[in-house]
């Protein structure tokens, strides 16, 4: 005889259901002094400053659920805006998390989704600590991240100075590439195990933030620094404008992996397109002095100069990357 297993939802659960599977799945860290459960949370700020980040992702926009698991989408909402964090120098402590939902989603689907936020905050120490749910027609996500200095001061966009060499430490052109091939339509169930295409598509789903190196390049003396999440052209552009000085990048710098060079060879794609202009691959790019002894982490790409704009090859080049109004 067959027994038929009907899948909970989130509408079965109801609101105050979906608040207490979710903080059910949450443990609290060592800066959480009150966790979940009341109306708003309290979080240790040693440094007696607080670093915030927030971001939207949007089904359909930033992610589909063809494409992505509750638990990549978790992972992936947690680490664009943890790294927002590191980016300023700062170490991550805690998210709060708007959730926006359709009542027929499933609640396997928040599980997993709970369990994405949790790993990928657990890599830096952080907790989420606290959120929102809601209704909705299409999954929404709105994720707000909390980081302390420890008495450093914060690395912005405008501290790059002539003479500066800009580097950048993570994977670049990865997440650029997945997106690519899942949209030309590869299954990648299909595909071998251990095929280096299946790295692309796992970097688009789930990045991997070099999250140490944030405050690491602080600590190195950087002059500016920023999140690469559009694209590094556009990005750097930030800290050219901000910094009024302009960016050249070397492209021989950079060198193409082999997730990225096989999926360009199979899509006849310009690896390098991918490394300048993709994004969501969320490497960090500083300015450090120009004598600054690096650590391997870092590849140096370019150096800053008198002048404005981002320069890529001795060409002057528009800032190439997303643009979410356009």
């Amino acid at each position: 005889m067959w027994v038929r297993r009907c899948a909970i939802t989130v509408g079965d659960l109801g609101e105050f259901g979906v608040v207490g599977r979710i903080a059910g799945r949450l443990p609290q860290g060592a800066t959480v002094l009150l966790g979940p459960g009341d109306d708003a949370a309290m979080v240790a700020a040693p440094d007696g400053r607080v670093v915030v980040s927030t971001d939207l992702l949007i089904e359909g926009r930033h992610f589909r659920r063809d494409w992505s698991s509750g638990y990549d989408v978790g992972r992936k909402a947690a680490a664009q805006n943890l790294a927002d964090v590191a980016a300023m120098g700062a170490t991550p402590t805690s998210i709060v998390v708007g959730l926006g939902m359709p009542p027929d989603l499933s609640a396997e689907w928040l599980d997993a989704l709970t369990d994405g936020f949790r790993d990928e905050c657990a890599l830096v120490g952080a907790s989420v600590v606290g959120g929102d749910v809601t209704r909705c027609d299409l999954v929404v996500l709105g994720v707000t991240a909390l980081g302390d200095l420890g008495g450093r001061a914060p690395v912005t966009r405008s501290g790059a100075r002539p003479g500066d060499k800009v580097a950048v430490a993570g994977r670049l052109g990865f997440a650029a590439a997945g997106l690519a091939l899942l949209g030309s339509g590869l299954a990648p169930e299909r595909l071998p195990e251990g095929s280096p295409l299946l790295e692309a598509v796992a970097a688009h789903r789930r990045p991997r933030p070099p999250y140490a190196m944030g405050p690491a390049a602080a600590l190195l003396g950087a002059t500016a620094m920023l999140d690469v999440s559009d694209g590094l052209v556009q990005d750097v552009g930030h800290v050219a404008e901000a910094s009024g000085v302009r960016v050249e990048l070397d492209p021989e710098a950079f060198a193409v992996a082999e997730p990225v060079a096989l999926a360009a060879e199979e899509l006849g794609a310009d690896p390098l397109e991918w490394i300048l202009t993709g994004g969501e691959d969320h490497a960090l790019a500083a300015a450090f002095p120009a004598d600054a002894e690096l650590p391997e982490e870092w590849r140096v790409v370019g150096r800053v100069v008198a002048g404005q704009g981002v320069v890529v090859g001795g060409r002057a080049v528009e800032r190439g990357g997303w643009d979410h109004f356009r």
